[in-house]
């Protein structure tokens, strides 16, 4: 595995302290991506511009913005004036708060990012050792590529991590939700549920849990390459079962065979 690459750099800061760090992604898109070709003659096509009413090719530089009101009308915005508005470049991840550990919602948690030294491996360390001794986690703000984020500064297997963490107005409130209905379990449906629940227990791996579309895919790719015919298999999908009893004993029966 190649040695990661730092994708942008900042200093910590609370109080007087300064941390100078590097920070790196801590997930990568691994989707499959295609090109899009003309059936015909398999050549790449592009995406461009155009004017509905006469089907004309517009440059991107003749374009506004415009975001339509509850009340049906447009208001027109010019890029020069979104970029007007846009924060002031910093390079601070200034901590505003330090919070026990856990007290953020894993709601609001967006996307990961390792943190490591940038020429200073001892703030570095003693910023760690504080966060360990204290067991809290920095709540954080800062300004990265023309956007600004809050997050969560906080340890992961001893290492420093920031993860971002989602507006407010993204996340929806539980009591947005409907109550969860439906009869009561007995408790023979409760007892046969306890008992597959037990059969079930095991620590987390996610090394198990793997992206099975995206691994059939390449499979697909890999044989169409070679020049094999493929005949591609819909996945079985099991219908939903409506007795939840019958359910629960086949679940069982076969946990227990398995094991």
């Amino acid at each position: 595995m190649s040695p990661a690459r730092a994708i942008w750099k900042g200093v910590v800061c609370f109080g007087e302290a300064r941390v100078p760090v590097k920070l790196y992604s801590a997930v990568e898109d691994r989707r499959v991506h295609f090109r899009l070709l003309h059936r015909e003659d398999h050549v790449p096509v592009s995406q461009v511009l155009v004017n509905p009413k006469t089907d004309e090719v517009v440059p991107y530089a003749e374009t506004l913005r415009g975001y339509r009101t509850e009340d049906g009308r447009v208001v027109l915005l010019d890029p020069q004036e979104l970029a007007e508005l846009a924060p002031e470049p910093s390079r601070d991840i200034r901590i505003h708060a330090f919070l026990p550990l856990g007290a953020i919602d894993h709601r609001w948690f967006a996307r990961p990012y390792h943190l490591g030294p940038d020429g200073d491996p001892g703030a570095h360390a003693a910023l760690c050792a504080a966060l360990e001794e204290t067991g809290r986690e920095g709540l954080a703000r800062w300004t990265m590529r023309n956007k600004t984020y809050a997050g969560a500064l906080r340890l992961h297997q001893r290492h420093l991590m920031l993860i971002s963490l989602r507006p407010a107005e993204e996340v929806v409130p539980v009591d947005a939700l409907e109550p969860p209905g439906g009869p009561e379990l007995d408790r023979k449906e409760l007892s046969l549920a306890h008992r597959l629940m037990g059969l079930l227990e095991e620590e987390f791996d996610p090394s198990r849990y793997r992206d099975e579309y995206r691994e059939r895919v390449l499979e697909l790719i890999a044989r169409k390459a070679k020049g094999e015919s493929v005949e591609v298999e819909p996945v079985p999908r099991p219908p939903p079962s409506e007795d939840l009893m019958r359910a629960l004993e086949e679940s069982l029966e076969a946990e227990q065979s398995h094991g």
